[in-house]
Formats: C-alpha cells, structure tokens, sequence
C-alpha cells in the first residue's frame, strides 16, 4: 500500500468538498481524486477512504485547533489545498486509530503542500502543524 497515493487521493477529494454544496459532501474517495493520482491501487483506496472519512468527522475540532495555532490567519482565507493538508495530517497525528508519528505526518503533509500549494505553501503548512504539535506536547 502507497499512504503517499492514499494521502494525495484524500487530499483532491478534501479540497472538492470545499466546493459542494453541504448536501452534496461525500463521504468517499472522489472519481475525479482517482483519475488524478496516477499510481492510486485499490489496496490504496481504505486508508483514503479512512482519512476523508475521519478528517470531516473530526472537522470541527480539528478546525478549533486550527484557529488557535494559526493566530494570524483566518481559517477561511488559508489556501483550500493548505487548509485540508493541515486538517487531512493533524487527523492521523491525533484522531486517527492508528496514529501517524507527527514527524512522518508532517513531512507527507510539506510535500503535498510542494506539489500542490503555492511556493511557499511547504513552508506554511510545516509551521501551522509544527504549531499545533507543540501546543498539544
């Protein structure tokens, strides 16, 4: 199993549901996050299943924490592609049954964030979870 693809796969799909309405939010890996990663098996589809579940699950709480490490940036002006890494790794840090060492989560998380986000996404994404870890230790 790839966690790498299952992550990014998650990740399209995060992102999509930002865009749904809120009766249209699924609950699976998109079509469309399938198609996109290339190397994405379907040994690979239950843990993204499993973080795209788990993370809007956990939303909620994972948004409070959010807010609190992320003091000078309001949830809702983060990138959409930031703003779900940081949820998507914050939820295998500390909700997920089977917890992600923080170090890993982060890292995957950065680059992500490279492939992703802006140029300085990694950079900001690294911090904000740093944040939040350091908050939680």
């Amino acid at each position: 199993m790839s966690r790498r693809n299952a992550r990014e796969a998650a990740l399209l799909t995060l992102f999509q549901m930002d865009f749904a309405a809120d009766g249209d939010m699924p609950r699976d890996v998109s079509e469309l996050a399938v198609d996109t990663v290339g190397d994405l098996k379907k040994k690979d589809l239950p843990y993204a299943r499993g973080l795209v579940a788990g993370t809007c699950a956990a939303r909620a709480d994972i948004d409070a924490a959010i807010e609190r490490s992320a003091k000078e940036w309001k949830l809702e002006r983060m990138a959409g592609v930031d703003r779900n890494l940081i949820r998507m790794a914050f939820y295998e840090m500390y909700y997920q049954e089977e917890r992600i060492d923080p170090g890993t989560a982060i890292n995957e998380a950065v680059e992500l964030a490279k492939k992703y986000g802006s140029e300085d996404a990694g950079r900001y994404v690294n911090g904000i979870l740093s944040a939040m870890q350091k908050s939680l230790s």
